[in-house]
């Protein structure tokens, strides 16, 4: 276990490999856990960095806000703390809304950008993480955890078809504040990358599970239109956990992807 302490609170990450950088960023609600088996894969060929986003996991939770601009800024920072100069950056879910984000914003930092069923307009993601994002929703979830967790563990088959999901979710569910739970999912409902995508220049590739019931699985075309180098991957049986859900095969087209050189757009 891990840590770095920023200006606005302590980062936990976990570290594995050797080689260039690559960092792993989760979605909402989640935390570094879910990149478990990817990491022992990746770990082969790269140095793999996972974090815990403010308000998730491990990471402090003693913050006003837990916008995803807030979570541009916890990379960038992260980054220059590991002294790590560029790195890819993989994201699940809002992992990947940020992963774009900070490629957008901070150039210089990212050498590619894989998105994992992740929402490129907040319009996209389903009705009740929309419902999430505003304040009585929240404190009536927070209220009746009890009730809420075991509604997750009823729908978990539904999110991801990993045995393991249910107990990995329970566990994150737990690390979650009701403001770290609320503004991150009001943020993120708000986002729309769309008018900044042309100001990609790197290697993007796009996966997503056709059978996602969390964020419309039809994000892969904003992403192809804004992003015409960017490659697209879909899997006709896999849901939101994509890593979970083809795990083999995920990774594997990860690792192509990572070891592929990069050409001018």
């Amino acid at each position: 276990m891990s840590s770095i302490t920023t200006d606005q609170g302590i980062v936990h990450y976990e570290v594995y490999g050797r080689g260039r950088p690559v960092i792993l960023l989760h979605g909402w609600l989640g935390s570094w856990g879910l990149w478990q088996e990817t990491m022992a894969y990746l770990g082969r060929y790269y140095r793999t960095y996972a974090l815990d986003f403010w308000g998730f996991g491990e990471s402090g939770k003693k913050r006003e806000t837990y916008a995803v601009q807030d979570f541009v800024k916890l990379v960038d920072q992260f980054m220059d703390r590991l002294g790590i100069a560029e790195a890819p950056l993989v994201g699940h879910s809002m992992g990947g809304t940020v992963s774009l984000a900070v490629a957008i914003q901070y150039p210089e930092r990212v050498r590619k950008v894989v998105v994992i069923g992740s929402p490129i307009i907040g319009s996209s993601l389903a009705v009740p993480l929309k419902l999430a994002g505003y304040r009585f929703t929240a404190f009536m979830l927070f209220n009746m955890m009890w009730a809420f967790r075991g509604g997750m563990k009823v729908a978990a088959p539904f999110i991801c078809s990993d045995p393991r999901f249910p107990g990995m979710m329970d566990r994150d569910l737990t690390s979650t504040t009701v403001e770290s739970f609320l503004r991150s999912i009001a943020s993120l409902r708000r986002t729309d990358l769309r008018p900044m995508l042309s100001q990609l220049k790197i290697p993007v590739m796009g996966m997503y599970g056709d059978r996602d019931n969390i964020v419309s699985p039809r994000q892969w075309q904003p992403l192809s239109e804004g992003v015409p180098q960017a490659q697209i991957v879909r899997w006709e049986r896999a849901q939101h956990f994509v890593m979970l859900d083809t795990p083999q095969d995920f990774m594997e087209k990860l690792k192509t992807f990572l070891d592929q050189e990069e050409t001018p757009a």
